[in-house]
């Protein structure tokens, strides 16, 4: 007979060792929850990516549009030639520069609100946005728009604006140690700034240069091109893997703040600033295309977060299909709603974020958590 601490010691490791086996199953459990919010909201992602192929002022059928795309790959499918060329040249472009014009703009967001810990805080809150308003009406006010290379002076004077008020916000927090509240309070700061810059130039513009702000404002992806759907994927494709690889520190700095994230060996100050330049880079990047989209980068990392948690493993992820659900929906209500008049994205999207933006105002505490 064993004696009595004996069995006491066996109980409890059979315990112990049950224990991990539920707790191992339990993560299974809840991980593959995570992996099936994401699975089903891709499947919604190309659903309606379907769907926006097929809306349009053309009155073609769902085959035709299926064999016009299908036949650029198996040559032995004959299609319309007209179908095949708005599907391929309008349409398809289109798709594709909302998704990932979404995606960019909902993980910049989710990086944002993790490395300030402020659930308000969005490329469009900190000033990004504005300054690429700002860039793009300076090139249209002095008419360098209107000659030359047209059109893409304008894309890279947004763009520049852009990424230097993002560069502004970087050096501006770094005289005070990378703070989270000091980058919030610069960029909202920036905000302001370069919209009383904006609103000035509007003021002295003519009818013709004030349309043409006013436009560029409102957000649209009707000049989505081959060329610049290359350009925007590279510089999401560039960033993405940086923000995976720092998953892991961005949970530690969302739930515990910089002390506990310095207590465990991470450079705060050099994933805060690599997180903003990235975030400002790919805003940049697709807001000189698109014009101004708010609330994308805000209202995705809530809703991901509001269903996955604050594991960026899979927020980061998530954000990305949610924000291109956003956009290619806003897309498609935007052209069918009063077609054939278009309403810009960046309208139909307002109507969906400010209601949320004022939700977390009132709603949230004192703290992030």
């Amino acid at each position: 007979m064993k004696p009595p601490d004996r069995i006491r010691s066996t109980s409890l490791a059979i315990t112990s060792k049950a224990d991990r086996v539920n707790a191992r199953q339990a993560y299974s459990e809840f991980v593959a929850r995570k992996i099936l919010f994401i699975a089903v909201s891709f499947a919604i992602l190309l659903l309606l990516a379907i769907l926006s192929a097929c809306t349009g002022g053309a009155k073609e059928s769902w085959t035709e549009v299926f064999h016009s795309i299908l036949s650029r790959c198996i040559p032995s499918i004959d299609s319309d030639p007209f179908v095949e060329s708005i599907v391929w040249h309008l349409r398809l472009p289109r798709i594709l520069m909302g998704i990932v014009a979404g995606s960019g703009l909902g993980v910049a967001g989710a990086v944002m609100q993790a490395v300030t810990r402020n659930p308000l805080v969005s490329p469009f809150t900190v000033g990004i946005s504005s300054a690429a308003a700002f860039g793009a009406s300076m090139a249209i006010m002095f008419g360098i728009g209107y000659v030359g290379v047209g059109t893409y002076i304008i894309i890279l004077s947004a763009f520049i604006s852009a990424l230097g008020c993002g560069l502004l916000v970087f050096f501006i927090s770094r005289l005070k140690r990378s703070s989270p509240e000091v980058m919030v309070l610069a960029g909202i700061a920036l905000t302001y700034f370069f919209g009383s810059l904006t609103a000035i130039l509007q003021f002295f513009a003519n009818e013709q240069q004030l349309n043409a702000m006013v436009n560029w404002t409102f957000g649209t992806l009707s000049g989505a091109d081959w060329h610049k759907l290359t350009i925007i994927t590279g510089a999401f494709l560039l960033s993405m893997p940086v923000f995976i690889r720092f998953s892991w520190d961005l949970n530690i700095m969302f739930s515990g703040g910089d002390e506990a994230a310095k207590s465990l060996g991470i450079n705060v100050a050099q994933v805060r600033n690599v997180a903003l330049l990235l975030s400002s880079f790919i805003t940049a990047a697709i807001v000189c295309f698109t014009g101004i989209i708010g609330f994308v980068g805000l209202v995705a990392p809530h809703v991901g977060r509001m269903v996955l948690g604050s594991d960026h493993r899979f927020l980061l992820p998530a954000s990305c299909v949610v924000g291109s659900i956003l956009v290619i929906g806003a897309d498609i209500v935007g052209r069918t709603i009063l077609a054939p008049v278009i309403i810009p994205i960046g309208i139909v999207i307002s109507f969906v974020g400010v209601p949320m933006f004022l939700y977390l105002m009132v709603t949230r505490d004192s703290g992030w958590d």
